[in-house]
């Protein structure tokens, strides 16, 4: 997909339709501001630069206990990100942080 769009960003949607789905731009084609909180950047082999993960302030209040891995899996994309005519989708998978995480990334 870098191939074709350049280099990527994900946002986490906090849509009706997509709730769960990270959605995949071409860096800087979202914008984001003072209501979104740069989780951290993805490495992805293959890649010489990993790509920035963005998520609304509102939605992290609701994901921040939560260990969130960004996965691909074959079906069809969101029409608004670059997977979409692919025959994959990005879908996140999370799980509860423990209490040593949390501690770890001063959530408790």
């Amino acid at each position: 997909m870098t191939d074709r769009h350049g280099p990527l960003m994900f946002h986490q949607s906090g849509g009706c339709c997509d709730g769960s789905s990270p959605m995949c731009y071409p860096d800087g084609d979202f914008l984001t501001g003072d209501a979104d909180i740069h989780l951290g950047d993805l490495p992805v082999p293959g890649l010489e630069r990993p790509v920035p993960f963005w998520m609304s302030v509102a939605q992290y209040e609701y994901w921040k206990h939560t260990y969130l891995t960004v996965d691909v899996v074959p079906g069809r994309g969101s029409g608004f990100s670059v997977e979409a005519p692919e025959g994959v989708r990005f879908m996140i998978r999370s799980r509860l942080m423990t209490d040593d995480e949390a501690r770890h990334f001063g959530l408790v």
